[in-house]
């Protein structure tokens, strides 16, 4: 069996208890955000709260992925770890931290969203990125997949925008961009569609916490 033949064979039941207990009524607009959450930080639950807010969602659902294809295995903390942090880190009502790709038995972003577009049909799904994934989501399997399945939201990152909106994703879907004061009616559009939200948001990266928690562990001389 693939790993997408499980993931579609997965039940209903299952799913619902993976996602805490239930699943959404038809109709609801969800944020996906992806990743490794090595450790999660303030950066995801700020992007998180701006997606609820600037594009109209219900809910959001981190994905904490086993294990990124793109990110080396040494250095990430276990599965268990990583969603006990993130939902420390979220602690907010509508967002869900989930091992959904770990039950799906999925692996790759693109594979992950046409299981779920086809096993939660009536969920309007927007897929979530900082502006630094944005500039990196052609080394991604199947990226342009992405933009087929779901409308994308795209967020700010400090010193990201420029880079990130003169990319090549951008480029080969620059028809497709939405201007940002429609980002309310992304969730309900049908894909090809993106929006990229400027703002204020912050500059932290899992990658960064991790450094300074190696450098405040090795103290002074090292």
């Amino acid at each position: 069996m693939t790993r997408a033949t499980r993931g579609r064979n997965i039940t209903q039941r299952h799913l619902a208890r993976v996602l805490g207990g239930f699943l959404p009524p038809p109709g609801v607009r969800v944020g996906l955000l992806g990743g490794s959450f090595n450790p999660a930080h303030d950066g995801h639950r700020m992007i998180s709260l701006e997606g609820i807010k600037r594009l109209g969602l219900n809910e959001v659902w981190w994905l904490v992925s086993p294990q990124n294809p793109l990110k080396p295995a040494e250095g990430m903390a276990g599965l268990t770890q990583r969603l006990e942090s993130a939902r420390r880190v979220a602690d907010h009502p509508r967002i869900r931290v989930t091992a959904l790709e770990s039950a799906l038995g999925t692996q790759y972003t693109a594979e992950t969203l046409r299981v779920l577009t086809c096993r939660l049909p009536r969920i309007s799904f927007v897929w979530m990125m900082g502006a630094d994934n944005f500039q990196q989501i052609p080394a991604w399997k199947d990226w342009l997949q992405i933009f087929h399945l779901l409308p994308v939201a795209i967020l700010d990152r400090p010193s990201y925008a420029l880079g990130a909106l003169a990319g090549v994703a951008a480029r080969r879907f620059s028809r497709w961009r939405k201007p940002e004061r429609a980002a309310h009616r992304l969730p309900g559009m049908e894909p090809p569609a993106w929006v990229f939200l400027h703002g204020h948001l912050s500059p932290l990266s899992a990658t960064r916490i991790r450094a300074l928690r190696i450098a405040r562990s090795a103290g002074p001389w090292r």
